[in-house]
């Protein structure tokens, strides 16, 4: 009766897995769960989870809480386990510092980026607020909004 037991509590799983302030879903393997955390893609997900020592392709709903933990721990201290290359926000422009930015603040830095932009009145910033392309593409047959592209006949 006892080893039943003990099946059924190892069979239960957690449908969702809270880390970083992100609900991910249980029944994906670790490498691919974790890339649902926004800053994390497939390759950041591999080097977290052989750091903290977890199988990538166990599902994540089964993991026990320490390893649930580990995993935690090591995406806290993702910016001494990264080469600077691979961080997403490397000389920060107000400290300096190079810093990888995880779920929210990814939002909350783009949009002060943003806004940055437009208090300088810098082009970019002045592109942003019309609504017009930033990078320099063709604006002349692409890009418009509400209206159609073509040439438009004389009424006869």
């Amino acid at each position: 009766m006892a080893k039943k037991k003990e099946n059924s509590e190892q069979d239960e799983i957690k449908h969702i897995v809270r880390i970083a302030n992100t609900d991910l879903e249980g029944k994906k393997s670790v490498q691919y769960s974790l890339t649902g955390i926004k800053g994390i893609n497939r390759r950041i997900a591999r080097i977290i989870s052989d750091r903290s020592n977890v199988d990538p392709t166990a599902t994540i709903g089964y993991l026990d809480d320490e390893k649930i933990d580990s995993l935690k721990k090591t995406i806290e201290e993702i910016k001494s386990i990264l080469p600077t290359w691979m961080l997403n926000r490397r000389k920060d422009l107000l400290t300096g510092d190079d810093k990888h930015i995880l779920a929210t603040d990814i939002l909350l830095t783009k949009r002060e980026d943003l806004n940055t932009l437009k208090k300088t009145r810098s082009y970019r910033g002045v592109r942003h607020e019309r609504g017009h392309k930033v990078r320099g593409q063709r604006t002349r047959s692409t890009g418009r909004k509400g209206l159609t592209v073509g040439v438009k006949r004389k009424p006869k």
